[in-house]
């Protein structure tokens, strides 16, 4: 391997291929699997897959090779199977609603964006609204029928507080692909600060949180949801998550002339050749990992009872950073088949770009 083609200090020779940041090792948290993972993942993958009649061959594989249901699996591993069950159907459904934004002009994603949140707030049958401009069809589209299923079965058993967490969430997911895909339209790539904040919200982050509560069976107060270290211990699992999503899906998304990506801004705004750029993020992710642990030892106390629930909460957020970063390498959405020798060696080569 010529070392002159991913050295951080060479700007002139474009680069081939770029080594990943070793977050894995970095990341001393422990890895869990939920015992009846697996077989979730099944039922949640087919029940995706059998509702979606518009998806081709190709789809459906991708599909399969997602494993979104393992990733819930990682994640969410201590909740009961019927809970594990109900979260995996959000998570194929929400990278479904990626994947179906991502071709989607402003005014389809506003109508995508209405759809599901109709679902979520009549949840007992559909109720297309009537307001000029707003007017829904007669007959509901299907990311709707699908919102609404999955909710239909989470809301007995999700508090109150955390059902108006998954919502508002969600609905800030919506607005935030909007700019996104109005920024896509008009060719504008935006500064870091910018990015970062838009970023937070289209990751998708913020309503799987919710979903831990839900997994959990707990109903953190208001108080406690507000508390500046539980909104750090937040905002940080999201950066880790997003911003080594960051690294991971970068490949893919230069092929297809995605500039949504922390590397591309690196590049375009700070003059950082691509493994600088993959190295600067790799040392943000790291940073990341490290103020979670100081955050986590500086929470307040509440008393027992809600102490205990907090204790679970933020164990989950753990769970979630640890098992993205290895289930990042399992899934066949960024490194195709080879993910796991890709996380032996770290060495990521460039695929052509899709004309």
């Amino acid at each position: 391997m010529d070392e002159s083609i991913i050295n951080s200090s060479d700007y002139t020779i474009p680069a081939r291929s770029f080594i990943l940041p070793d977050l894995v090792s970095h990341c001393s948290f422990s890895l869990s699997y939920h015992v009846d993972g697996d077989e979730i993942a099944q039922r949640s993958v087919d029940w995706l897959n059998s509702r979606c009649p518009d998806l081709n061959p190709k789809q459906r594989h991708a599909l399969r090779g997602l494993q979104a249901g393992e990733l819930t699996a990682y994640c969410y591993h201590t909740a009961t199977p019927e809970r594990l069950r109900v979260v995996s159907d959000f998570m194929n459904y929400l990278f479904h609603l990626d994947n179906i934004s991502d071709g989607m002009m402003t005014r389809e994603t506003d109508l995508l964006a209405d759809v599901v949140m109709n679902a979520l707030w009549y949840s007992e049958k559909y109720m297309p609204t009537k307001v000029p401009g707003k007017e829904q069809a007669d007959e509901e589209l299907n990311p709707g029928k699908l919102a609404r299923d999955f909710w239909a079965r989470c809301i007995p058993g999700c508090g109150h507080g955390a059902q108006g967490r998954f919502k508002e969430s969600l609905e800030l997911f919506f607005e935030a692909v909007n700019i996104q895909t109005r920024a896509r339209e008009e060719g504008v790539i935006p500064d870091l600060e910018s990015y970062i904040d838009v970023r937070r919200d289209t990751s998708g982050c913020k309503p799987c949180w919710a979903l831990i509560e839900y997994a959990l069976d707990i109903d953190l107060p208001d108080f406690v949801v507000e508390h500046p270290v539980i909104q750090a211990l937040n905002q940080g699992t999201n950066d880790l998550v997003t911003w080594s999503n960051d690294i991971f899906s970068y490949n893919v998304e230069q092929s297809r002339g995605d500039t949504h990506n922390m590397i591309v801004i690196l590049m375009q705004y700070h003059n950082l050749s691509l493994q600088g750029a993959v190295d600067y993020v790799g040392e943000l992710c790291k940073q990341t990992i490290d103020t979670f642990s100081t955050n986590k030892a500086e929470l307040p106390s509440w008393g027992p009872e809600i102490d205990e629930m907090v204790a679970r909460y933020v164990q989950g957020l753990q769970d979630w950073i640890v098992g993205s970063l290895h289930w990042s390498f399992q899934t066949q959405r960024y490194f195709g088949t080879e993910g796991l020798e890709v996380k032996k060696h770290r060495l990521v080569k460039l695929l052509p770009l899709v004309t």
